[in-house]
């Protein structure tokens, strides 16, 4: 451990692309180190103990009813915080939705740090809220998601689109649940912002640019790309790339479609460039994923 109390070696982040939550019981000598930080938002809420977080130059003290968030793409570290005996924490990595930012928004401590003190009478509904995304995330899509058991494995990564969906509702509830009675109500997203949201959904194999985007919202390029990384977090293209990724994985899923095929109507000329970022974001080549030889 270094003098702050963070550790020293560094870990491995799962891929932007996927899903995985999990619960956590550690003690003396837990501690996670990425120099790089991570590719996907980290949540984590903290049930029991005492935990610390680093990301950049802000830093924060994790105990029982706290939310911690880190954005990605900046250097973090967690660990059991020094003194601490238990540190007993939820915690799921994953793209945030859109909306997230904003809610979390007053509890941001500075570089992509956000802290939120969940009201006392919301936590069993958070709890259960992270029972259910481990289950929803061990989904098959068929029948029921299983329900949560003793000595099920405590990390589960959600496969197919229908469980990263119904985990990420899950992830969802929790921050609406810690957010909402702990903050002022920001403003709501603005509209134009929401406007491109809805274009990029709808059709995220069109050939959107920051440009054109700007100019279906009314918005110079620059303060389009300002106003859009303010409200959602990610800059525009890469919430793009991550909606085109999202719309070939369920295009693998669920048509017979070549990979090159895929690839196009996804929004990607090039196969070599979709199967290097599908791979990234999801920790296996396309065509490996459509057979189900997922991490």
């Amino acid at each position: 451990m270094t003098t702050d109390g963070l550790p020293e070696s560094a870990a491995p982040a799962p891929p932007p692309g996927m899903v995985v939550t999990g619960r956590y019981d550690q003690g003396p000598g837990y501690g996670v180190n990425r120099p790089q930080g991570s590719g996907s938002w980290l949540f984590t809420w903290t049930t029991e103990g005492r935990g610390l977080l680093r990301q950049g130059a802000a830093r924060t003290h994790a105990t029982p009813g706290d939310l911690v968030v880190l954005a990605p793409g900046v250097a973090h570290g967690y660990a059991l915080a020094p003194g601490a005996g238990r540190w007993r924490f939820w915690w799921a990595h994953c793209q945030a939705r859109p909306a997230w930012a904003a809610w979390l928004g007053p509890g941001a401590l500075g570089d992509g740090v956000y802290a939120v003190a969940a009201p006392g009478g919301t936590h069993g509904r958070i709890e259960a809220a992270f029972h259910r995304m481990l289950a929803d995330s061990r989904w098959t899509g068929t029948g029921a998601p299983p329900v949560p058991a003793p000595g099920d494995d405590p990390v589960a990564v959600a496969h197919g689109s229908a469980a990263r969906e119904l985990a990420l509702c899950a992830l969802e509830e929790v921050v609406l649940l810690a957010t909402a009675g702990a903050r002022r109500t920001p403003p709501g997203p603005d509209d134009r912002v929401r406007r491109a949201e809805e274009l990029i959904a709808a059709d995220p194999g069109a050939p959107h640019t920051v440009g054109s985007l700007a100019a279906r919202v009314a918005l110079s390029p620059s303060r389009f790309a300002h106003l859009f990384t303010r409200q959602t977090g990610v800059p525009p293209m890469r919430a793009l790339r991550e909606a085109r990724l999202r719309h070939a994985a369920r295009l693998l899923e669920s048509t017979d479609l070549t990979v090159e095929r895929v690839a196009a109507a996804s929004g990607f000329p090039s196969p070599f460039h979709f199967n290097r970022v599908f791979r990234e974001s999801y920790g296996v080549p396309p065509g490996a994923y459509r057979s189900g030889e997922r991490p």
